[in-house]
């Protein structure tokens, strides 16, 4: 192998790895809506397991994170731009106490849907 092809393969590897950075910052794509008193949050997460993903929430910040083991390939590879770790937080319109956090997911093929019961403030009746 020529040094011209030998550099054109490492600058490509670099592209690719750096490609791969890219998308492991800005996905998953997240969606969140209300849905009478829920907040819902639905997260896409295609190509992971149900045990390598972790959500948390703390105060008003929801942390998703996913791991997968990286699958060896014998050939040339020419693209690798799935992501195999994500770590993304996520700002909720409000603030939960940790020892309030209450609700329920599901994982349903690569969407992970989250429902979080809204607490909303103590009525004030005026006299």
């Amino acid at each position: 192998m020529g040094l011209g092809l030998y550099m054109a393969r490492e600058v490509m590897k670099e592209i690719n790895n750096k490609s791969k950075e890219f998308y492991e910052f800005v996905l998953p794509p997240v969606d969140m809506y209300e849905d009478g008193n829920d907040l819902v949050v639905v997260i896409d997460l295609p190509g992971f397991d149900k045990k390598d993903i972790n959500l948390r929430i703390t105060k008003n910040i929801l942390t998703i994170k996913a791991n997968k083991k990286e699958k060896d390939v014998a050939g040339i590879v020419y693209f690798k731009h799935r992501p195999t770790n994500i770590n993304k937080k996520v700002i909720l319109p409000f603030s939960v106490k940790e020892e309030e956090v209450t609700g329920t997911a599901s994982y349903v093929a690569g969407i992970v849907t989250l429902r979080i019961p809204l607490k909303f403030g103590t009525e004030i009746l005026i006299s």
